[in-house]
């Protein structure tokens, strides 16, 4: 898959793409990545990608003109025109099932804004989708933008080493993942749940996913609603309702002092 990034700052995406597992994938060929400089495109001596917005206010707005030659240029380097997505507070808010919606596209390209956003006749004649990472505002659109590429790149095949890394974590099956443990066994007087070194597949996975309907439960009731599950799951789901306390933090997470 490949993506391409427009901004105002293309050695920040590429210093953080090309660290840890998307560095990995791109050296080996399961993801390639493009960065633009928008600024490249401007058509004045001074590199000025902004102005004052007409109607007065605080801020500037970016240029129309040389982000739709830059989007230009990527299609052209490309051979095809890319999905163009756009990061803004404005846009609908980033979801696993809509990253992995496209990650089944072979081609995305980003927008990062700046400053008080881009003049919106970009938008209006090139942006196919405004996706946002969260209901709160940023200075720019780059970080926005490599929470998104990280996000779908990761259910790209060959990225992980294996598809069930992301298959089985939270929000994938519309549910919180399951608690994780690793050696030693014993801890500081906290021991690893049994059934975990009972070395019994279907037990564990039984008590796996239980764990993941009481966290979801507990913590993102919400999510609930939209969950695929089956009659004994909602029944078991209605009796641990029925026994819950006031909400707080999950017994085995108590903080203590270092």
């Amino acid at each position: 898959m490949r993506f391409d990034l427009m901004t105002l700052f293309p050695e920040m995406c590429d210093r953080v793409l090309g660290e840890s597992i998307l560095g990995r994938a791109q050296e080996k060929g399961a993801i390639t990545v493009h960065t633009h400089q928008i600024r490249d495109y401007t058509l004045n001596k001074q590199k000025q990608v902004d102005d004052y917005p007409y109607g007065g206010g605080m801020g500037m707005v970016m240029y129309a003109q040389p982000i739709a030659d830059c989007f230009r240029a990527v299609c052209e380097q490309a051979g095809s025109r890319p999905h163009l997505i756009y990061m803004s507070p404005q846009g609908a808010v980033l979801t696993q099932r809509r990253a992995l919606e496209l990650s089944r596209l072979p081609h995305l390209c980003v927008l990062c804004g700046h400053y008080e956003g881009v003049d919106e006749r970009v938008l209006d004649a090139l942006v196919d989708e405004q996706i946002s990472i969260g209901d709160y505002v940023l200075t720019g659109g780059e970080l926005p933008a490599l929470v998104l590429v990280d996000c779908i790149a990761r259910m790209i095949p060959g990225v992980l080493s294996d598809d069930v890394c992301f298959t089985e974590e939270s929000h994938f099956s519309g549910l919180l993942e399951y608690p994780q443990y690793t050696r030693p066994a014993v801890w500081e007087g906290r021991e690893v749940p049994e059934v975990l070194l009972s070395g019994h597949h279907a037990n564990i996975q039984k008590w796996r996913r239980e764990q993941s309907l009481l966290r979801t439960l507990r913590h993102r009731p919400d999510m609930l609603e939209k969950a695929e599950l089956s009659e004994k799951e909602r029944e078991f789901l209605r009796r641990q309702a029925e026994q819950a306390e006031p909400a707080g933090p999950e017994p085995s997470a108590g903080r203590e002092l270092p």
